[in-house]
């Protein structure tokens, strides 16, 4: 992870918990579905650490985020707060615990 700007030991370790090991997958699936994993996998929302994931997929620095574009930052996030709580809400298990369960042999 650390390839990506701003994103250092404790992001590597949320990602990790939401299967997500590198970089490259990171940047593969995207800051939307990248954090929407970390969601579901069980970290808290916090805005903060969505647009500093924005902001380093696109190697800027943290708070370079400001005005309408934060405006904007700002809607995808409760849009995918959003989603992710429908999901807990249908019943969907977060993806480590699913991963856990798949592990175990208790699909």
């Amino acid at each position: 992870m650390s390839s990506i700007r701003n994103l250092g030991p404790a992001s590597a370790a949320a990602f990790a918990r939401a299967g997500i090991n590198s970089a490259a997958a990171i940047r593969a699936m995207g800051a939307d579905a990248a954090y929407l994993a970390l969601l579901r996998s069980g970290t808290p929302a916090h805005f903060i650490g969505y647009y500093v994931l924005v902001m380093g997929l696109q190697g800027r620095p943290w708070n370079d985020c400001k005005g309408a574009e934060k405006a904007a930052l700002r809607q995808r996030f409760d849009a995918l707060r959003a989603e992710a709580a429908e999901g807990r809400a249908a019943g969907t298990p977060p993806a480590g615990l699913q991963a856990f369960l798949d592990r175990i042999g208790l699909r």
